[in-house]
């Protein structure tokens, strides 16, 4: 093959030279001076993989994990302006805004004293493994733009998701596997729509996109053999198919050719272990009780348990996704339905990762596309409305501190205005611990130096690590 006009990339790609060796390479090289000879590679990763739990839909932090004693003093009294004016408060404008209390109950929990609301019963046994961010902030106010700003970094769509960036830099542990599954389930108040564009590659080349697996029916569409066709006689046909496209990349050097061989081929090999992955009746009965995961039923317990098999196995991202959590109104009904689905196994799963040695290199970040309002919005019950200028998610795992809460917003859980922690920093902390140099992880796109964490200053919270 003629290497003088393709890019890096694709002559590892081609020489056989993959990027699980490359990154190999450079983690093995500790003369580096901070980043590896490979230009993005620290010299030590904490994490190897990740699993994001996200709660779709924006669960609200000041009912889940930011206890203010204030909120509760001026329940019902006029929302202070100085907190609001000029703000984008999407469903709220023009409106008389009223100060909504807490609608649950707060303790401490663990050795730090971590907050954790009574929704949320089997988090609270599990406050020494989290660390709970307080001061969040992200840009966009409304679902499907915050989920792109969240997954990729920008409002911008067609940008790469950040499991494709991250399989992309760091390539798969598996090759009987995609590199980057997602998972959905459903439940509570008017559950969001997820666009598969919210795990897309963009410009990266497309077999680093996440697939999505079904935990009910078929696990993933047109994998399966067709009716009559013989093991034997598929393998004959990628096999040939393969060698010709191969053929006819000699000439063409085209990147998208070799992601369709690679596609083939990875379809061939998911027919054997997608099945096997997918069987969880095969887990002993303790484990699917501690879940409440029942085979097939395309829950969000099924799919916490399937997130610990797909990391057994070797995939490097693997994004859950629970639709319900959007409560402008009946927060009180909907939190405990979303906490009663997600709450038990998501401890599950920490505690699951925990025993089988697996936690300590697994990133876990669990939380929504922004967080919620302190002024009342009432639909059939009191709710609050979307929020972006603080609210909460947490870590787990993977190189982080547990037992520990980081940043705060003001007294009434409004502004994140303590060790403020923007989505560009999220992204740059998963990138840290897994071993990635987010300012030197770059791809030139029409003419940019792009990357996930955009071109403003983004900080690695380096407290928060161990």
């Amino acid at each position: 093959m003629d290497y003088t006009n393709i890019n890096r990339r694709t002559f590892l790609a081609g020489s056989g030279f993959g990027l699980g060796q490359a990154a190999l390479a450079g983690l093995l090289n500790a003369d580096s001076g901070g980043v590896s000879s490979s230009g993005y590679l620290l010299p030590k990763a904490r994490a190897k993989r990740v699993i994001f739990l996200c709660m779709s839909g924006g669960p609200s932090h000041l009912e889940t994990f930011d206890y203010k004693p204030k909120l509760d003093e001026m329940n019902g009294k006029p929302m202070p302006e100085s907190f609001t004016k000029g703000q984008p408060i999407a469903q709220l404008q023009n409106q008389s805004l009223k100060v909504q209390g807490h609608l649950t109950k707060f303790k401490q929990y663990g050795q730090g004293g971590q907050h954790i609301s009574d929704f949320l019963p089997w988090h609270a046994k599990m406050a020494d493994d989290l660390c709970i961010l307080r001061s969040l902030r992200t840009e966009q106010i409304n679902h499907d733009p915050a989920h792109t700003f969240m997954n990729t970094g920008t409002a911008i769509n067609g940008r790469p998701s950040m499991g494709a960036w991250v399989n992309y830099g760091l390539g798969s542990e598996t090759k009987d596997l995609p590199g980057f599954v997602v998972l959905t389930s459903v439940g509570g108040r008017n559950p969001q729509p997820i666009a598969s564009r919210q795990w897309g590659a963009g410009f990266l080349p497309s077999r680093h996109q996440g697939v999505e697996f079904s935990s009910s029916g078929d696990p993933v569409h047109y994998v399966g053999s067709p009716s009559g066709t013989s093991i034997d006689s598929q393998r004959r046909v990628v096999n040939t198919v393969s060698m010709l496209d191969r053929h006819s990349n000699r000439s063409l050097q085209d990147p998208e050719v070799s992601t369709r061989i690679a596609a083939y081929e990875m379809a061939f090999r998911m027919q054997a272990s997608v099945p096997e992955l997918m069987d969880i009746s095969k887990e002993p009965k303790h484990v699917l009780d501690m879940y409440g995961a029942k085979p097939g039923d395309g829950s969000y317990a099924s799919n916490c348990l399937l997130a610990r098999r797909l990391a057994e196995r070797g995939v490097r991202f693997i994004h859950l996704y629970h639709r319900g959590w959007d409560h402008h109104g009946g927060l009180v009904k909907y939190m405990n339905t979303c906490c009663g689905l997600t709450d038990k196994p998501t401890w599950a799963l920490i505690q699951d990762l925990k025993q089988r040695g697996l936690l300590k290199d697994t990133l876990v970040i669990w939380g929504g596309e922004f967080g919620r309002t302190p002024m009342f919005q009432g639909k059939g019950g009191a709710g609050r409305d979307h929020h972006i200028k603080g609210f909460s998610m947490w870590m787990a795992g993977g190189g982080v501190k547990g037992g520990i809460g980081y940043g705060a917003t003001d007294e009434l859980g409004y502004n994140a205005e303590q060790d403020i922690v923007h989505v560009r920093d999220l992204h740059a902390t998963m990138l840290h611990l897994l071993g990635i140099n987010h300012e030197r992880f770059t791809v030139k796109h029409q003419g940019l130096d792009t990357k996930l964490t955009g071109v403003e200053k983004a900080r690695v919270v380096k407290d928060v690590l161990i």
